[in-house]
C-alpha cells in the first residue's frame, strides 16, 4: 500500500502553555479537515493543557 495515498496524516500537537512539549499522532483528513485541538497532559507544566496542531 502506498503511503502517499493514505487518508490518515501524521500531525504534531504542540502545547499552548509555551513549554515546547509536543505529541505526534495521526488524524483522518476526510473526517477532520480543520486543525485539531486536544486537551492532553503537559509533562513540563505538570497539568492538562490544550495542544494545537502545527503544520
Amino acid at each position: 500500500m502506498a503511503r502517499g495515498k493514505d487518508i490518515r496524516d501524521k500531525i504534531t500537537l504542540e502545547s499552548t502553555a509555551g513549554t515546547g512539549v509536543r505529541y505526534v499522532t495521526t488524524k483522518s483528513r476526510r473526517n477532520t479537515p480543520d486543525r485539531l485541538v486536544l486537551r492532553k497532559y503537559d509533562r513540563a507544566a505538570r497539568r492538562h493543557v490544550d495542544f494545537k496542531e502545527t503544520r
